[in-house]
């Protein structure tokens, strides 16, 4: 029998960190093996190589048999695997049922259309998960969440199980239920390989098979029970600590609490903190004395950092009252916060400077003596175990090292109160031991009391007392042995449990979150897959795939009111906007008169004005201020009119004498296009008046042209502006939109975790990209019908060719912008990114090289190469050929240019397929 994963001389790395060594490891079929280690060891990218997530950069992988670096091979393996990353429920979408999700990954993996409901209400009725169906991953807490996790991995019925770190994080009832719901599974499937990465040493104990690393390297792979009895240890956490430093770990003492005297160091009554309708922390009480060890215990989002937050003064309290070093909690109190120390979960010092900048920065903010800053630093680099990484950045320093860089800055002002958030996490058990030294140093030696949140049971033992707590709540307050006691067990993760299961009655919580039946009688009645199930056809199993990543993605829109909103009205808006705003139809163009001479001849050629349907007349108010200097300026300037017409005296007397009299017509040039259309009516108009004028005058001889010319136009018969725009504002509609929601496709799922799927899946990266197109296809071919009703209702602008062949275009344009959203979201790193590349190439395509403002025509060199290289330019001519000029169905260049738009799709969806990596790097 083949071994289930067999690596040979397998390394990796990311840029010059190695995270895999030269790993050469065999794994037994149908086991439970685990792989232990603190963070940054390698443990998840071994897992990922090994579930074909990342790719094989040296070394040689074998999987139940299979190369994986044959592509169609791993391809072919996929279907046999399943793999759940690190995180709680990091590959779900948070938007989608716990029933769609897992529907999802069933669609994906091929499970047949009989057998899928049946399979998918199996699962959820063994997780406990049956009547939480329809709630919304997102709305889930931790536990929940990895089991829906581990339905969509086990949905299925692989062959090799890949979990990696499924607990972390979760507290002890959801871990228990979590390892029960497996080991029922693989007592139901006991050919199934379940491979584990998990940061509990005492999680690790249950697993058949271990394998230990450090420093990407393989300490030892063996049974767990030989390397128990090969290191001679009576837990796993001691045998790592052996196996990690090649010999045995003294034994870690905490000596009794001295009684340090005082008033308490921290107290806390009726402790509540919401954030809106949400309770983040809720009625909780504790009283911490002078150089305790006070321990936080529970899963992450259970209120821990925020009470810790609110006990510092870096969050308001919205009821309750604390009080620290006897004085009560203020915000504003900056003289408190210079006797605490607070260290957070994540690295919060500056990885440009070295350790010892970081210590002086540390120094000066909280403004300590400058005659003793040097004598602490090197006091603090002793103590902590740093002279020899004094110059070093922190981020080229491990991470236990990291850790006690930030323990060395939260002391180095010499704080009565130590407050630690998970200052442990990720750590492996050696540097966690040698930590914890320094922090018993701390309260037993110099009355530091401390303030410790952790979700290590083994960490939480070490404390004087511990506060369980639980969304927000604190169940039980004691010493840990005090605690198991008044529950009668003998460990505290069991005295944990018993805690959360009475508040669960108590509270009468969703059964989801409380221990439920093995799942062996709900599983036990699983029919075999149809014996009559033929393998489908590659190009059946293709739509399939594509369709799972398509019906996934409109679901996902049919739940994101925004995005869907935005994605029908965002074009109605702009057609609307686009078409009332930009016009260069000159009429009813306000103007003035100045008439200074008032004869009948002046008040003819006003006459001539009044009687233009371009010109309306304007009253003026105060005809002197507009006659007196400036006057006319002064109205221009306003705004109030675009041209003044100003007759001097003696206009009429000139006129009849022929002797050329002036008229002077001001015209406001601000906008250069609409005043060129006013000054060039008001010539044309004055000309008229003129010629009228002299054939009334018996014997003039008035001239005239040779030939009468009288313009017709082909289109457009009433020179109106919105036939011109409509095209291209329709145009511009159906381009920004669309492209914009497209371009966050492929980067949302790279930043939410979920293109983990399409890596784990058997699906391809051009089932992917075509999926994730079409329901925007769909929404853009939607938005363009309820456009063209609405310039037919609204704006009176209908269709005078085909509009079938109008609509086809426009199908084939929603392939060619979506596809240009596609690309753009396979190139960029982030959102923000997608939305502003697509924005700036949209706008500046459509409206300098698609004939919005000028027509393609006019435009030459490489102007000319622009336009017909971006879809935008097509797609005019064809809403103007159509809505416009007439063009019947038939006609030649409609139907070229939705070729050409179609290839516009193909080409840029082919672009992103070679962006985006079928695994990672």
């Amino acid at each position: 029998m083949h071994p289930a994963v067999s690596l040979q001389d397998v390394s990796h790395g990311y840029g010059d960190t190695r995270a895999l060594q030269s790993v050469t490891l065999s794994l037994p079929t149908g086991c439970t093996v685990g792989l232990v280690g603190p963070d940054g060891v390698g443990k998840s990218t071994l897992l990922s190589i090994v579930a074909g997530v990342k790719r094989i950069q040296d070394g040689q992988v074998e999987v139940m048999g299979t190369d994986l670096a044959d592509t169609a091979a791993r391809q072919r393996l996929l279907p046999r695997i399943a793999y759940m990353p690190q995180g709680l429920g990091r590959a779900l979408y948070r938007s989608l049922s716990v029933y769609d999700n897992v529907d999802f990954s069933a669609r994906l993996f091929g499970v047949p259309e009989a057998e899928r409901d049946a399979r998918i209400r199996r699962l959820l009725a063994a997780t406990g998960m049956a009547p939480f169906a329809d709630r919304p991953a997102g709305k889930l807490s931790g536990g929940m969440k990895q089991k829906v996790a581990l339905c969509s991995a086990l949905v299925h019925n692989p062959d090799l199980l890949i979990l990696d770190e499924p607990t972390t994080g979760v507290d002890p009832l959801s871990r228990r239920q979590f390892w029960a719901l497996v080991e029922g599974l693989r007592r139901q499937r006991p050919h199934m390989t379940v491979l584990v990465a998990t940061a509990y040493m005492e999680e690790a104990e249950r697993f058949e098979h271990l394998v230990a690393m450090a420093d990407g390297r393989v300490l030892v792979s063996a049974p767990t029970t030989e390397v128990l009895a090969s290191t001679q240890s009576a837990h796993l956490e001691e045998a790592y600590i052996k196996l990690s430093q090649g010999g045995e770990a003294a034994p870690l003492l905490i000596p009794p609490l001295p009684d340090f005297g005082g008033e308490p160091a921290m107290e806390a009554e009726g402790l509540t903190r919401r954030f809106g309708d949400f309770t983040a922390v809720s009625d909780v009480n504790f009283r911490i004395e002078r150089g305790e060890i006070f321990g936080f215990l529970g899963s992450n989002g259970c209120g821990k950092t925020t009470t810790m937050k609110m006990l510092t003064g870096l969050l308001d309290i919205t009821e309750g009252q604390a009080r620290l070093l006897g004085k009560p909690v203020d915000a504003g109190d900056l003289s408190t916060r210079l006797h605490i120390g607070y260290m957070s979960q994540l690295f919060s010092l500056y990885e440009e400077l070295s350790v010892r900048q970081n210590l002086w920065l540390h120094a000066r903010l909280y403004r300590m003596e400058p005659g003793t800053v040097p004598e602490a630093i090197e006091s603090s680099l002793a103590k902590f175990d740093l002279l020899a990484h004094a110059e070093v950045p922190p981020a080229r320093l491990s991470l236990g090292i990291r850790q006690r860089l930030q323990l060395a800055a939260a002391c180095l002002h010499k704080p009565e109160v130590l407050i630690l958030d998970e200052p442990t996490s990720g750590v492996d058990p050696a540097a966690r031991d040698l930590f914890w030294r320094h922090l018993i140093r701390l309260s037993r030696e110099e009355g530091v009391t401390l303030f410790v949140s952790t979700h290590f049971m083994n960490e939480a033992q070490r404390c004087d007392r511990i506060s369980l707590m639980h969304h927000g709540r604190v169940l039980a307050v004691g010493a840990p042995q005090a605690l198991c006691e008044e529950q009668g067990c003998e460990t505290l993760e069991q005295a944990f449990i018993d805690h959360l299961e009475a508040d669960a009655k108590a509270s009468q919580a969703d059964p989801g979150e409380r221990l439920h039946a093995p799942p062996d009688e709900v599983l036990d009645d699983e029919p075999a897959s149809s014996s009559d199930s033929t393998e489908p056809a590659a190009w059946q199993a293709w739509w399939r795939r594509m369709w799972a990543f398509a019906r996934r993605e409109a679901m996902e829109l049919r739940h994101d009111a925004i995005r869907l909103t935005f994605a029908v009205l965002g074009p109605l808006i702009m057609l609307c906007a686009g078409t009332w705003g930009l016009s260069f139809d000159v009429d009813r163009i306000a103007y003035a008169v100045v008439d200074r001479d008032q004869s009948s001849e002046s008040r003819g050629l006003v006459a001539q004005f009044e009687g233009s349907p371009y010109f309306t007349a304007v009253p003026v108010s105060d005809r002197q201020q507009l006659e007196g200097p400036g006057g006319i300026d002064q109205a221009l300037r306003s705004s109030d009119v675009w041209m003044v017409i100003d007759i001097p005296p003696g206009f009429g007397r000139d006129l009849v004498g022929m002797r050329h009299p002036e008229v002077a017509f001001h015209v406001d040039g601000a906008n250069l296009t609409r005043a060129t259309h006013v000054a060039n009516n008001a010539r044309a108009i004055a000309l008229a008046h003129s010629l009228a004028y002299a054939r009334g005058i018996p014997g003039a001889d008035v001239p005239q042209l040779p030939v009468r010319v009288e313009p017709r136009l082909s289109f457009n018969q009433d020179y109106r502006s919105i036939h011109t725009f409509a095209p291209g504002v329709l145009m511009l509609s159906l381009t920004l939109v669309p492209a914009m929601l497209t371009a966050l496709g492929v980067v949302r799922e790279r930043e939410m975790g979920t293109i983990l799927n399409l890596f784990a899946a058997p699906g391809s990266v051009s089932e992917f990209l075509i999926g994730k197109q079409l329901p925007y296809i769909a929404l853009t071919t939607l938005a363009f019908g309820l456009l063209v009703v609405v310039l037919r209702l609204v704006f009176g602008v209908s269709v005078q060719g085909s509009f079938v062949g109008l609509a086809v275009g426009a199908v084939a344009y929603a392939v060619a912008v979506t596809g240009l959203g596609m690309l753009v979201s396979a190139f960029v790193q982030t959102q923000v990114a997608a939305q502003f590349l697509t924005a700036i190439v949209c706008v500046i395509f459509t409206t300098s090289f698609a004939g919005l403002l000028s027509p393609v025509s006019t435009l030459q060199g490489p102007s000319r190469v622009l336009a017909a290289a971006f879809p935008a330019a097509w797609f005019q001519e064809i809403c103007l050929g159509t809505i416009t000029k007439g063009w019947p169905l038939a006609w030649a260049p409609l139907w070229q240019a939705s070729a050409v738009l179609l290839g516009f799709g193909v080409l840029y969806v082919g672009l992103a397929r070679l962006l985006v990596p079928k695994q990672e790097r």
